[in-house]
């Protein structure tokens, strides 16, 4: 696979899945009253999980046809991003002069993504099943499941085995997990408000404390249909890769897609770019 769409891929799905928090998040408008707090001044573990699932845990989909991403080597693209649990997600980005630039998305039996300026051109695709022992693994550390946590719908769940939570210089609260990949145990750190139980930042890495990815997520917004918060913009970093962009979801809304709408979650196919599937790729030249 060409180093140009393995490149993009890593970072977008080490970055997105990863979400987080900024040093200062901008949760109220401007003079707006303090929220009142949901956590007590010193919390035990299943005070913040039950704070952390009780928001993120509930966003059952997301709709947003306003966002934008950007980052380094390509400028602002409009974009339209749709999620609906468990895997069902779609993001589509592009200029109105040149029409769509990216699309990522997953249903409940694979993945894909297409890049227009990719080369060679081609729509890459995996079934989740297959992508541990696919060869494309060893350049997409991170799994693809976890892109859509990075939106803000993940949750803590106790059988990670969560630690904590620990209080950080600033105020915040840690709250370190631990998942499964093929690759061996990795651990995902939270960095959780303490005030909101709202996941600040979440970081990944490796056995070895190696930083796979990191996101800082700002602007928090409330839904005003089901009382729920989000991040309005996610700022993505991946260190391995030395990358960074940012992802803002615009009028973003919660729970109200309509799931009649298969058309959301069906892979596209597009003139010009061939099928590749990643579970099945020819081994690299020597």
């Amino acid at each position: 696979m060409h180093q140009r769409h393995t490149g993009f891929w890593l970072i977008f799905i080490a970055g997105l899945f990863a979400v987080s928090g900024a040093n200062c998040v901008n949760m109220l408008r401007p003079g707006a009253p303090p929220l009142a707090p949901k956590l007590p001044p010193e919390p035990t573990l299943a005070q913040v999980i039950d704070a952390v699932n009780g928001n993120h845990g509930r966003i059952q989909s997301f709709y947003s046809n306003q966002a934008a991403v950007s980052g380094q080597g390509f400028g602002s693209l409009r974009t339209t991003v749709a999620y609906q649990r468990q895997r069902n997600f779609r993001l589509s980005a592009g200029t109105g002069l040149t029409g769509t630039e990216l699309d990522v998305g997953s249903n409940s039996l694979y993945f894909w993504y297409w890049i227009r300026r990719g080369e060679p051109p081609a729509m890459y695709y995996c079934r989740h099943d297959q992508f541990a022992a696919s060869p494309a693994r060893h350049t997409l550390p991170i799994q693809p499941d976890w892109l859509i946590e990075a939106l803000g719908v993940t949750a803590i769940d106790p059988a990670s085995n969560p630690q904590g939570p620990y209080r950080l210089p600033d105020g915040r609260l840690q709250v370190v997990t631990t998942r499964n990949s093929p690759d061996g145990p990795l651990r995902k750190i939270l960095i959780i408000d303490a005030s909101q139980g709202w996941i600040l930042e979440q970081q990944i890495v490796n056995l070895q404390n190696v930083l796979l990815a990191r996101s800082v997520a700002s602007r928090y917004r409330q839904d005003p249909a089901s009382g729920l918060w989000m991040p309005g913009v996610v700022d993505i970093t991946c260190p391995p890769a030395q990358f960074a962009m940012r992802l803002d979801l615009g009028n973003v809304q919660i729970n109200q897609l309509q799931s009649a709408d298969c058309s959301l979650w069906t892979m596209p196919s597009i003139s010009g770019s061939p099928l590749v599937d990643l579970a099945h790729l020819p081994p690299p030249p020597q």
